[in-house]
């Protein structure tokens, strides 16, 4: 048993956020020569947060392009090119630039299967960071899950770590539909553990990150940090927490919240975005129209505060909801106060 283990250990290597998308990205380019990366700065610069190191050396110009400051125009070109049986990977320098592009991710990407009877598959990937990185204003710390999971025909994913960007990245690339891929700026640097070998992960199947018998913690991307911190604060205070990693946003793994909530009877769901119309109000909806008769307290869904995003340090402490909040949260729906 302990030769096994060690032999298990031994097949994994501790990698940055960053390596696990650049290797996802080549391991997958070096098997199908239909995949290419485009992008501002991924090529010659190596990417903006160096995601794409060392890519054009092995891949050169033609797999690995720079592109002008115009979203609008690459994403339309990504997408044009899977109709002629190629699968891009668009890389946004930041998800709030995607917004220059949406016409062709809304308007084409995600219908053009639908439109063609299914002649066209359109096998894309778009990837970039999502929500605050810190101060960058209020045009640049925007998160839009919600806003591309309410599409039919987009995928979206948004991992929390290393090991499940590199295996959700490549199910992703190999996805026939188009994937909304959303990272952080602040996770790139952010090491965790990944096998040696070959391995993916499947779309749309969420993680128990944290077993738990009194209340269930959803969560997913960076912010799930504040949730692993507010569970691991509560087990001092004699309070379990399960905490759920979406992984996937769309589609959402609603199995897995219900089986946790019907053991817990508690749901507290912490997200890194504005209160009105988001992850956590369809997450709400579902499990009091499915599993209302578990619940044993109200759900209590925490957001950022409803206002663009402030650029003071002090202002943006604030205005991002933290560990703490999720503690209040959770001792609420515990009649703990």
């Amino acid at each position: 048993m302990i030769k096994f283990v060690t032999e298990l250990i031994s097949q994994m290597k501790t990698i940055q956020f960053r390596q696990a998308i650049a290797e996802a990205m080549s391991e997958e380019m070096r098997r199908d020569k239909s995949i290419f990366l485009m992008g501002e700065e991924v090529a010659e610069y190596n990417g903006a947060y160096k995601a794409s190191k060392g890519m054009l050396d092995e891949f050169g110009a033609k797999r690995v392009i720079d592109t002008p400051i115009s979203e609008l125009g690459f994403s339309g070109i990504g997408v044009g090119s899977t109709m002629t049986g190629n699968r891009p990977i668009i890389e946004f320098m930041t998800f709030n630039f995607a917004l220059v592009g949406i016409d062709q991710i809304i308007n084409n990407a995600a219908k053009i299967r639908q439109m063609s009877g299914g002649q066209f598959p359109c096998p894309i990937v778009f990837r970039g960071p999502t929500g605050s990185a810190g101060q960058l204003g209020a045009t640049h710390s925007q998160a839009f899950e919600s806003w591309y999971a309410n599409c039919p025909g987009l995928k979206v994913i948004v991992p929390s770590n290393p090991y499940d960007a590199k295996g959700l990245l490549k199910s992703a690339i190999r996805d026939d539909d188009p994937v909304i891929f959303m990272e952080s700026e602040q996770m790139y640097g952010d090491k965790g553990e990944v096998p040696e070998g070959e391995y993916t992960l499947p779309i749309g199947v969420a993680e128990v990150k944290r077993n738990g018998k009194d209340v269930t913690l959803v969560s997913f991307g960076k912010i799930l940090k504040e949730a692993i911190i507010a569970a691991e604060e509560l087990t001092k205070e004699g309070i379990e927490v399960e905490v759920i990693d979406l992984r996937t946003i769309r589609p959402l793994d609603y199995a897995k919240i219900f089986e946790s909530v019907k053991k817990t009877n508690r749901l507290v769901i912490l997200e890194e975005s504005w209160p009105f119309g988001n992850i956590s109000t369809e997450i709400t909806y579902q499990v009091q129209n499915k599993i209302f008769d578990y619940l044993d307290a109200p759900i209590e869904k925490i957001n950022t505060a409803d206002t663009p995003a402030p650029y003071s340090p002090g202002l943006l402490k604030e205005w991002l909801p933290n560990h703490k909040d999720v503690i209040k949260a959770i001792k609420r729906v515990m009649y703990h106060q």
